[in-house]
């Protein structure tokens, strides 16, 4: 079985494209399967105060990217 294509890591700092009010975030916690066909999973802590979790497996077509999480770099290229 070949490895996930993660986005994300614990530490990483992110902004999300359409919910600006949010703040930014921080991955506080990542869950990757090791079964085949399972999902990898981040916890975000947003300066909002909400916790939000999202699928960060890149070969998923409801990866946290597609859905909108870019890492904070990003913004200052």
């Amino acid at each position: 079985m070949p490895g996930k294509r993660l986005y994300l890591r614990l530490g990483d700092r992110v902004r999300h494209l359409r919910y600006s009010i949010w703040g930014i975030g921080e991955v506080v916690e990542e869950k990757n399967s090791v079964l085949e066909g399972g999902f990898c999973f981040v916890r975000v802590l947003f300066e909002d105060g909400e916790e939000r979790s999202f699928i960060n497996d890149l070969d998923n077509e409801l990866c946290c990217y597609y859905a909108g999480l870019r890492l904070c770099d990003e913004f200052f290229l």
